[in-house]
Order: C-alpha cells, then structure tokens, then sequence
C-alpha cells in the first residue's frame, strides 16, 4: 500500500468514529421526541432534535433529505399526539 492509502485508512477510522458518536446522539434525540409521555415535554424535545438533525446535515454527516424526512415525521407524530 502507497503511503497515501495508509493515512487514508487511518484517516478513514478517525472520521468513523467521530460520525459514529454523532449518530449514536441524533437517535438518543429521536427516541426522546417518541418517548416523551405529553405533548408539552414532545415539543420541548422536538426543538432539540431539529436543532440536532439540522447541525449533521450541515456538516454532511446525514443527507439533508434524510434529516428533513426524520423532522418531517418527528413534527407529525407531535402534532398527531392529543393535548394532555
């Protein structure tokens, strides 16, 4: 292997990581929306969760489309839930 393959997949294996966590906390993000038991506490989460999905999609982590499909149907299942 050239010497440029070599710190490709070292490269490769830092970056893995470093998205691997993001992920790992974008789906932590998501189960909280699905878990909160009222709709007042759903739509606190919510918030965060936006404001997570919109940052990974900026740094190219997630897809824009997937982070707009993910905040499409966290807000329904909000809106969906009855006021408590």
């Amino acid at each position: 292997m050239s010497q440029s393959a070599v710190k490709r997949a070292r490269k490769s294996k830092r970056e893995r990581q470093h998205n691997k966590s993001y992920k790992s906390l974008m789906k932590t993000a998501i189960k909280k929306v699905l878990a909160s038991p009222d709709k007042e506490s759903a739509q606190k989460e919510l918030v965060q969760a936006v404001s997570i999905l919109d940052k990974l999609a900026a740094k190219k982590i997630i897809h824009k489309n997937k982070a707009a499909n993910q905040k499409s149907r966290l807000t329904l299942f909000v809106n969906r839930m009855t006021a408590a």
